[in-house]
Order: C-alpha cells, then sequence, then structure tokens
C-alpha cells in the first residue's frame, strides 16, 4: 500500500471499500440513495456533517456528485482518520475532526453550528442504545430547519426470528465463499495496516480507544424512527432497505 514517496492513500480506500463490501456487497446502493435524498431534500451544493466517517467513503462520494458541497468528517479512530486525511490532504471543501461521540461536548469541535445534512453508514451499531438516543439529540441540534440526518447501518427486526436466521444463514455462506476465493475481512484489514510504516502507529492506538470488535446494539427502524422524532426531528422513515440493513431518514 506505499510507494517510494509516500502512502498511496487510494489504494488504501479501496482496499477499505473491498473489506466493507465482503459485509455489505450492496454498500453503493446505500450510499446512492442517500445522495439521491440530500439532492431531494437539501440541493445540489450541502453543507454535510460526515459522522463517525472513517476513511472518508461518504465525503468521497459526496464530492464526487456534488463538487460544490462541503464536508466536515467526525470520528475518533485515528487510522481511518490518517487515511481520510491523507486523501483529502488538498482539498478545502473537507475538514476533519477528531472527537468522541460519546463525548457530551463533541459538537463544540465542529467549524460549523449548523448543516443541511448529517450522514452516516454503518458505525452507529458501536453504540448502546441510550448513548446512541443521546447522539440523536445532539444530531437534532446540528441539523437546520427543513435538512437531514440518515444512518445507514444493522437494524434488526425481532419480531422475525425465523426471516432473520434465514437471512443471516445465507448472508455467512455467501461471505465463507468470497473468503475463499480471497476477500479481506476486518481483521486481515487491520493486520495488513498494523504492518504499513505510516499506519502501524495509528492503527496501535486505534485497538487501544476501540478493542476488538462493536459491543453496541442493533434496534429495529422503528425504534431508530421514534426515538429521532422524541429528539426533534419532524418526519423519519425507512427510505431503503435490505433483509439486514437499513437507511433511516429524519427530516428536521
Amino acid at each position: 500500500m506505499t510507494t517510494g514517496v509516500g502512502t498511496d492513500w487510494q489504494a488504501w480506500q479501496e482496499s477499505w471499500d473491498r473489506q466493507q463490501e465482503w459485509y455489505m456487497p450492496d454498500r453503493e446502493d446505500r450510499f446512492r440513495i442517500m445522495l439521491d435524498m440530500v439532492e431531494a431534500l437539501t440541493g445540489p451544493a450541502p453543507r454535510v456533517l460526515d459522522l463517525a466517517c472513517g476513511t472518508g467513503s461518504i465525503t468521497a462520494r459526496l464530492l464526487a456528485r456534488f463538487p460544490d458541497a462541503t464536508s466536515t468528517g467526525v470520528d475518533l479512530d485515528p487510522a481511518l482518520l490518517a487515511i481520510a486525511e491523507g486523501t483529502f490532504a488538498d482539498d478545502d471543501r473537507v475538514t476533519f475532526v477528531t472527537a468522541d461521540l460519546k463525548d457530551p461536548e463533541w459538537t463544540t469541535r465542529l467549524p460549523y453550528d449548523t448543516y443541511d445534512a448529517v450522514l452516516t453508514a454503518t458505525a452507529l451499531h458501536w453504540l448502546h442504545s441510550e448513548p446512541l438516543a443521546a447522539l440523536y439529540g445532539q444530531v437534532a441540534g446540528l441539523v437546520r430547519d427543513g435538512g437531514v440526518f440518515m444512518n445507514a447501518d444493522h437494524m434488526i427486526d425481532e419480531s422475525t426470528p425465523r426471516i432473520n436466521a434465514a437471512e443471516r444463514a445465507r448472508r455467512h455462506a455467501q461471505m465463507d465463499q468470497a473468503k475463499r476465493d480471497g476477500a479481506v475481512d476486518w481483521a486481515d484489514w487491520w493486520q495488513l495496516a498494523a504492518q504499513d510504516p505510516v499506519l502501524a502507529g495509528p492503527t496501535a492506538r486505534r485497538f487501544e480507544i476501540y478493542g476488538e470488535h462493536a459491543d453496541g446494539d442493533t434496534p429495529s427502524p422503528e425504534w431508530h424512527a421514534r426515538v429521532l422524532r422524541e429528539k426533534g426531528f419532524g418526519e423519519a422513515r425507512a427510505v431503503w432497505c435490505s433483509p439486514s440493513d437499513t437507511v433511516l431518514l429524519a427530516l428536521k
């Protein structure tokens, strides 16, 4: 992943994309729907908060589609932020902020008081329901009237256990076959990052912060929609779903 003159950040971005797609083959569909709804509700030049931004996957697709957009990425992961900052180092439309979303003061670190859209994907399942509900209240305070919040994540309807089990078994069988065909999973990807001379230090710090795995909750889309309305959004519902995942949109 490195070149003679430094780290190939785009190669790391593509590697991250492939690893994430091993878990979510329909990942690009979610991003497309998110940006469709951003355009429909806020126009083609939005100010966006990329929440728990990771490597900046949402920001990259936002700017490719809407060149006049601006993005603030916020995350705590030093390795993924290193990739994000390296990728967008020369782009004055993008700012990155290091902050812990469980810190009540994290919003004070942002460069703007309000945003047209707050977008996040496959990240907030790291949080348990109580801190997630508190975060939703903070997000509601950041979104302008008429603005949107969208969360694309694992949202499990516990009222359909047989459907859930069948879907999970099929999905894991496909993932197992892809792994046999050479796909890089989460653990493999982080081993590669730990071996990179530029990312080794940030990767070690990342595991000190987070440990190995998420231990949060995956409540149903109905829970997310209800809590978002309770926290100050006027409307909230799913705008896309797969058998295991949902894009939940809330309109201020």
